[in-house]
């Protein structure tokens, strides 16, 4: 999310396996934490944390595409965060509102597609035309994919998910023997496209907070002590430092390892 501030053009820049031959992490999410306490540490109010929070947003479109990641997701706003004092709520729906309105021709430019997730139901009547006007000014944009985790939870995720397949049941138009993790995974928020290759937290925090449970059975995780305001280029490529010295097995054996 930006702030009346234009993108730099991707244009010229070249996907890191271009550059350096590794392939790159197809999806990655990120739970963005630690505006506050970067405002706190300042004697800041928390809302000049949410404000600078988005300048890292700017830089971390910026980063994936230069990377070659094809999707980007940002944990923004999760179905809990109505619980904070009204003011600070008042604050993260205008910076969304602010960053549809005037960063989204710069994102549509440079070919970014923006999908949100999370349950439509209870967001302000002033918020989700917004919402709806983003996805489908760029729903055929074929860059960065670029997915807003906005009044979402994942526990919540799921049991829409599996309402959606009782009414198919009970429509008749689905057997409950079809039922498999392939066809609860295509019901998901985020059924369109691969889960995350790689989940980033900041912060130094180490749980996930309700975020993709079902999508990170098999992503590689990454706890930074940096918080949010200040992750730029150089901390996504750190994180992804860490990724690539995985060995990714997915329950199977490494190459030449008896373990």
């Amino acid at each position: 999310m930006g702030i009346g501030v234009r993108l730099p053009s991707l244009a010229n820049s070249e996907p890191t396996e271009k550059v350096t031959g590794i392939q790159p992490p197809e999806h990655v999410a990120i739970i963005m934490d630690g505006n506050g306490r970067w405002a706190q540490a300042r004697g800041l109010p928390r809302t000049q944390g949410h404000r600078r929070g988005v300048d890292a947003v700017r830089r971390a479109v910026r980063a994936a595409g230069e990377l070659g990641i094809k999707t980007l997701t940002l944990f923004s706003f999760s179905s809990e965060n109505w619980s904070r004092p009204a003011a600070e709520v008042s604050d993260l729906m205008g910076l969304l509102k602010m960053f549809i309105r005037r960063d989204l021709a710069d994102l549509h430019k440079e070919n970014v597609r923006i999908c949100v997730i999370g349950a439509r139901e209870g967001v302000p009547e002033d918020v989700l035309p917004l919402i709806e006007e983003a996805e489908n000014l760029t729903r055929n944009n074929t860059a960065t994919r670029l997915v807003i985790a906005f009044n979402y939870g994942s526990r919540d995720e799921i049991v829409r998910a599996t309402r959606r397949l009782a009414e198919a049941v009970k429509a008749g138009v689905l057997d409950p023997q079809d039922i498999d993790d392939h066809t609860l995974s295509t019901s998901l928020d985020t059924g369109e496209w691969p889960d995350p290759d790689l989940i980033i937290r900041t912060s130094g925090e180490q749980r996930l907070s309700n975020f993709l449970m079902w999508q990170a059975a098999y992503s590689e995780f990454v706890f930074m002590d940096c918080l949010w305001p200040d992750f730029c280029r150089e901390t996504l490529e750190a994180a992804l430092t860490t990724y690539y010295a995985r060995d990714r097995r997915y329950g199977g054996l490494a190459v030449n390892s008896a373990t």
